[in-house]
């Protein structure tokens, strides 16, 4: 008798928007890198392209027809596009945005991904726009001074407990003089 197990752990293949020609895309981003189909404002997508690599941040912008069934689908060209293009790759849907880079955490691609999403098809270059900006804010919060911060204030607290114990011990073993 012979078991086979399917594999579990085997990589999925990407699988890219429908109808989305990867070879097209990547030819369409050579002169302004903006690749969108008619009717999108390449002007104002290139314009927000140079000036974000004017700022050193490589940015393509990829606009794909309505929305694929998966947001997943987004990410998946823009792993696609960064494995040739390099620097950071923003895939715009109608609502949904997916983006790769080599210069940014996924965690900042996600807050900057977060602004951008859900601004519809006539507003992409606003949501391009919005990306860039959150992806160049410094940021907000830094989790390594606040764990430190933390840390100190929980040493001394430990540090000023034990002084007081150690006082009150002392003070206890002292005799008590005698009242009159």
């Amino acid at each position: 008798m012979t078991v086979s197990h399917p594999s579990v752990f085997t990589p999925v293949k990407a699988e890219l928007p429908p109808n989305t020609d990867l070879n097209k895309i990547i030819a369409d981003l050579a002169d302004d890198h903006v690749a969108a189909p008619e009717g999108r404002d390449q002007e104002a997508l290139a314009a927000i392209a140079a000036a974000a690599r004017d700022q050193g941040v490589k940015l393509d912008i990829v606009v794909v027809p309505g929305n694929p069934g998966i947001e997943a689908n987004l990410r998946d060209l823009a792993n696609e596009v960064g494995k040739i293009e390099h620097g950071t790759v923003v895939v715009f849907s109608d609502d949904w945005v997916g983006t790769f880079s080599d210069q940014f955490t996924r965690g900042r691609l996600e807050r900057a991904e977060d602004g951008a999403k859900y601004r519809g098809p006539e507003h992409t270059a606003d949501a391009a726009q919005v990306f860039v900006d959150r992806l160049q804010q410094p940021e907000a919060v830094s989790w390594t001074v606040i764990t430190l911060v933390l840390l100190g204030v929980l040493i001394a607290g430990i540090g000023g407990l034990y002084v007081v114990k150690v006082r009150r011990a002392r003070d206890e073993s002292r005799p008590s003089a005698p009242v009159a």
